[in-house]
This record gives C-alpha cells, structure tokens and sequence, in this order.
C-alpha cells in the first residue's frame, strides 16, 4: 500500500491532524529549536546536513514536546491526582517540568542506574523520584504500584498517541525552516520520536526518507524489522542510555509502515560523533543525541546506493544531558 494510502487508513495511534493539534497546544511552552549547518561536516559526510537542535529543548531533549501535549491534554479533573511515568532521564525531566507548569504533582520512577544529571533534572523541575531496579519490568511494577495509590494518570514515555503527537511537532517545524529536506535521520529507542517524526514528515512529503538510528547493543528495532515484529532483547549494552527501551504496541505500526530502514551503530563510533558535536558543532548532545550523525558517517549509509540520492539531510539531535562528572573531575587532577 503506497504511503498516502497507509496514511489516509487512519489506523494509528496519531495523525497530521493530533500532530497540528499538539502543536497548537504546546507552542506556548516549548522552544522552536534552532537548525544548525556545517560545511566541515557536509565535506565530510559529502551531504548537505541539517542538524534540529533539540537538545536546545526545555529540559535538554525533545521529550517536552510529547510530555507537555500529553499532561496539557488532560482534563482538570483527570489532572487532579498528578501524572506517574518511569523513564531512565529525559522523558522523567519532561513529565516534572510540564506538571510543574500544569500545577500538578508528578511521580517518576527512575531506574538506579540512570545518569546523575538527568535525576538533578528531575528534582529540580520539582519531580517525586520514586527508585526501581534497571529492568522495564522493575520500572513497570513500580509506577503501577505508584498509579495506585495516588490516583494519578500515567504519562508513558512513547507509547501513547499524545506522546507520539507532541514529538511529531519536530518534523512540522524542521520541515518549515528547511523545506528542501529529503532525509531525516531519527534516534530510535521506544519509538515515539521516530513516529510522530515520520507520521508529520510523511504527510507532508510522502516521498520523504525517514532512517532510523540504533546502537548495535540495543538492535531490537533492527531485528523488528527484518522479522516483520516486535523483537525484544534479552538485555542491552549501549552507552546511549536513552536508547535502551523496546518497541511498543502503538509505536511499531507507525515504524513498520513509514520507517525506511534502521541504521545501526558501535558505541565506538557514537562516541567520535559526541566528540564531532562539540568540537565542529559547537554543541553538547547525549550519546542518544550524537547517533543520527554517526549514522550519516557509517558505511552502512555512505556506501548503499538506495541512499545515494540523500541530499538533504536532517539529524535530530535529539538530547543533551550528559553527564560531564568524569570530565570535570579530569581537568582538577
């Protein structure tokens, strides 16, 4: 079925028309985050690059365009008790700021392992860091226990149609500062971003190629794909710590459907992008944030002719909360 037919379908958890709506309601809140080029970069990948700086974001990710749809889409009375998500950072900061501007308490649950700079993000929006052990299945028990005893409304971290509209207003500004654009390179994890990315960016130009980034470690979304289903992984190994959620029942289809292949990555090379960002950039991303320009850089794009005529390319950038810890401590010794 050609895309505009699959669009058109209407069997998703969103559309162009929630995406509009989402923007509607958050533009008041939210930044319109800059693009930034490099001709170092473009001489480099030998493409013209477009780098969406949602690590510019409130909250340092593109995680508060989902949340704040989400919990200003509540009802005051379904608001009343507060929200409840689980999240290893971003989504946990997002969801905290959000509610703190909504007026409501907000419960997240935070895996142990997760950075120190993303828990101080939470605390400082005013978040109730409840801890769990590192696995989804910890994370889940817990906010369910949360949900119980307060009465608050779960806010997923991507699996939810309003989370899916909030982050696809990315693509309805990318694609208004730089309409030329025939590739978007997206950090893939759970799925919300690339979905609501590839929902947006479809509607407008069906012929438009949606790429899907992915550590090596955390390859489930790769597998999906190839096995025409969700895969989940027995465990994760991956620096980028945003990028180690699976696949959800709303955020598959729209990935199936409309994602035109995933891309995977060495933490290795993940790392030189990081260090590519803030040398030539000029910006400091998460290692999830530096993925998509690995990606552009990896002989897996450069070298497959499907991809040849990629001209235009934009990377979500789409976090900076790193912990930089190791490297202060490094520059006293």
């Amino acid at each position: 079925m050609e895309v505009t037919n699959k669009l058109e379908s209407g069997n998703y958890a969103a559309d162009i028309s929630s995406i509009k709506e989402a923007q509607q309601r958050i533009n008041p809140f939210i930044h319109k985050t800059s693009v930034l080029s490099s001709d170092t970069l473009n001489s480099i990948s030998g493409r013209k690059l477009f780098f969406k700086c949602e690590c510019f974001q409130k909250g340092g990710a593109f995680k508060f365009r989902g949340a704040c749809n989400a919990i200003f889409s509540l009802k005051d009375e379904q608001a009343a008790n507060g929200v409840v998500t689980h999240s290893s950072g971003n989504h946990a900061a997002a969801v905290s700021l959000a509610a703190k501007l909504r007026g409501i308490p907000a419960h997240i649950v935070i895996p142990k392992n997760a950075p120190k700079c993303k828990v101080e993000n939470v605390r400082r929006y005013g978040g109730n860091v409840i801890w769990s052990d590192a696995t989804m299945q910890s994370r889940e028990s817990v906010a369910n226990n949360v949900l119980q005893e307060t009465g608050a409304v779960l806010v997923h971290p991507f699996n939810d149609g309003r989370i899916i509209s909030g982050q696809g207003t990315i693509s309805l500004e990318l694609l208004e500062q730089i309409p030329q654009i025939d590739t978007i390179i997206v950090p893939i994890s759970g799925g919300g971003l690339i979905s609501g990315v590839a929902l947006a960016a479809k509607s407008i130009n069906p012929k438009i190629r949606i790429l899907a980034a992915e550590p090596r470690g955390a390859n489930d979304a790769a597998l999906s794909m190839a096995a025409g289903e969700i895969v989940t992984l027995p465990q994760t190994n991956t620096i980028a710590d945003g990028l180690r959620a699976f696949l959800g029942d709303l955020t598959w289809p729209i990935i199936r459907d409309f994602v035109d292949d995933v891309i995977t990555v060495e933490d290795k090379d993940i790392i030189e992008a990081m260090r590519m960002c803030y040398e030539i950039l000029k910006v400091a991303v998460e290692p999830s944030g530096a993925i998509g320009l690995a990606a552009v850089l990896s002989a897996t794009f450069l070298e497959n002719p499907a991809w040849k005529d990629c001209n235009n390319v934009a990377i979500i950038l789409s976090g900076g909360n790193v912990d930089l810890g190791v490297l202060w401590e490094s520059f006293n010794k």
